[in-house]
């Protein structure tokens, strides 16, 4: 039946004996019955109550000490429950996937209305997930509280599900894991020594594998500090433009020289003394005098004398807007001199010249830096590329580097041996990685101490430390990436509880998430 928003489902059990929940004897007598209310999945998006009538069984035997028993039915109720079986599963798959609030809000959505508070009491009510003990695991620490609590997740490399999470880092802990753990063959991990000693004390007969992704971001940090010392000369030298420039503008004396090659041929002045040229000669065609033609044009009688004796404009031209003095003259040799050394900007040229006594404005400065362009190009000066740039240039496949990245990382190693040098070691040590030959490991590194490399001399002192994990890291297919992938995850889970989840809870999250319990 319906009740407005709420649908009601009035069932009963049928008869039949029931087994006695304490001492498995089946029982037909009746002691008496009851209406159990459980909330169930929504019908449509309205939420549903389901009446059940169920009985309350004797239990004949005089031995059992529950003399009374409530049945159950399979599938639909649990002992004390106020949900339906499924609503229960579908709300712990919520609360394991989202957690709280938002579990909560979800929980809304689906008209099966709960708290925050019930979600996270069914997650820590749910049974933990057994898992039996890998033979190649991983080790990892996660900050429970960044730089302040960390914990150990602990992954089956092989199927990569979690295994386990332990509440710190220390080696203690995790040797006490180990230890009851047997038969551990394979320990991946980072080249931390806490880790190291614990597998040593807690799983003695397993290989240590350092992971791959650690020793090659430990290379990079040798390759930065190189890269660091030898900054200065990262930046290009003066080039060859430079010093064309240079020589070009000592021969240029005057971009506008007083000769008829340079004479103007558009402008509103040329242009109207061609028109009133033109005129002048066409009147004086037809037979009409010098002062009549003066009237007709409004010119001055001097002028239509001069138009009539010119048999060209170019001589009318020449001299009256060619070959100008400019008081930016005496400072043209200073602005040359500036411009083949690289300033090319007219704002600042004017301020030079203002200081040494220039009188002029900007825009005749800026007038003439323009035609110092057209006429003198000079190329900007490259910016030097910075240290972070070349050392992933260093550690970076060659075929990923585009023509302009690998145009100035030949040029710089050729400007600097130390890092022409560390180029070499840093190819060979990544075709050893890639091609997974741990065992000339020693041979790498006889040829790094063989040169003048401190930082990686720095960085094989560290792996000395830990070699024989280094050599099974770099031959072995074994790795860390699905333990940083569960970090990973791990950071998601946190902040999807705001960060305020205690230990055992975002226990049971990773653990069951892992399962596809959620």
């Amino acid at each position: 039946m319906s009740d407005g928003e709420l649908v009601v489902v009035r069932a009963r059990t049928a008869a039949g004996p029931v087994a006695c929940p304490a001492c498995g004897a089946r029982s037909s007598r009746v002691h008496s019955r009851y209406v159990r209310r459980l909330a169930d999945s929504a019908v449509g998006g309205r939420p549903v109550l389901i009446e059940l009538q169920v009985r309350r069984f004797r239990c004949g035997q005089r031995s059992c000490r529950q003399s009374t028993f409530a049945e159950q039915v399979d599938g639909l109720t649990v002992r004390h429950g106020r949900r339906s079986a499924g609503l229960q599963m579908v709300l712990e798959r919520v609360a394991v996937m989202l957690a709280g609030r938002a579990g909560a809000r979800l929980s809304h959505a689906l008209a099966a209305r709960v708290s925050r508070s019930t979600l996270l009491r069914l997650i820590r009510r749910l049974a933990e997930p057994t898992a039996s003990t890998p033979r190649v695991l991983g080790v990892d620490d996660f900050a429970l509280r960044k730089g302040h609590n960390y914990g150990t997740i602990l992954i089956d490399i092989e199927t990569s599900q979690p295994i386990d999470l332990l509440p710190d880092r220390k080696t203690s802990t995790v040797a006490r894991w180990l230890a009851d753990h047997p038969g551990i063959e394979v320990i991946c991990r980072d080249r931390a020594t806490a880790y190291a000693e614990a597998g040593r004390l807690g799983a003695p007969d397993a290989v240590h594998v350092a992971d791959r992704w650690h020793i090659w971001s430990n290379l990079a940090e040798a390759v930065e500090k190189t890269v660091v010392q030898h900054r200065a000369l990262l930046r290009e030298p003066h080039d060859s433009t430079t010093s064309q420039v240079s020589a070009a503008m000592k021969n240029a004396v005057d971009l506008d020289p007083p000769s008829p090659a340079g004479l103007r041929t558009t402008g509103r002045l040329s242009d109207r003394v061609r028109e009133q040229h033109a005129a002048v000669h066409a009147l004086l065609s037809q037979g009409v005098g010098l002062r009549a033609i003066a009237r007709q044009l409004g010119l001055a009688r001097n002028t239509v004398r001069r138009y009539a004796n010119a048999a060209g404009t170019d001589e009318l031209l020449v001299g009256r807007w060619t070959g100008r003095t400019s008081i930016l003259d005496p400072y043209k040799p200073y602005l040359h001199q500036r411009w083949a050394e690289g300033c090319t900007v007219g704002r600042r040229l004017f301020e030079e010249v203002r200081e040494r006594g220039y009188p002029g404005g900007v825009n005749v400065v800026k007038k003439y830096v323009a035609k110092l362009r057209e006429n003198f190009p000079h190329d900007p000066p490259r910016k030097a590329p910075s240290v972070r740039n070349v050392t992933s240039w260093l550690t970076r496949h060659p075929d990923r580097l585009t023509d302009d990245q690998a145009q100035q990382l030949k040029a710089i190693l050729a400007r600097c041996p130390a890092l022409d040098q560390t180029a070499h070691h840093v190819r060979a040590f990544a075709e050893l990685m890639n091609n997974r030959q741990g065992k000339h490991l020693d041979q790498w590194i006889e040829s790094v101490t063989a040169d003048n490399l401190p930082a990686l001399h720095t960085f094989v002192t560290g792996l000395g430390q830990d070699l024989d994990a280094v050599v099974a890291g770099l031959s072995l297919c074994y790795s860390s990436g699905a333990v940083e992938g569960h970090n990973n995850k791990i950071k998601m889970l946190k902040r999807q509880m705001f960060g305020r989840a205690n230990f055992d809870l975002l226990r049971k999250r990773v653990l069951l998430n892992a399962r596809g319990r959620s």
